[in-house]
């Protein structure tokens, strides 16, 4: 492999690899969400014209 090769391979891994350590930490952190999407009156009133 070429140097650059092996730089891009490098930085790929790396840019992959952080973000899903950051991504861990931020779920970690962070209690779970009750309810998903969040109940919004106006969107669930259906109207029959």
């Amino acid at each position: 492999m070429s140097a650059i090769a092996i730089l891009c391979l490098a930085l790929s891994a790396g840019i992959i690899w952080g973000g899903l350590i950051a991504s861990g930490v931020f779920l970690a952190r962070h209690e779970e969400v009750d309810e998903y999407p969040p109940e919004d009156p106006a969107a669930s009133e259906i109207t029959a014209d």
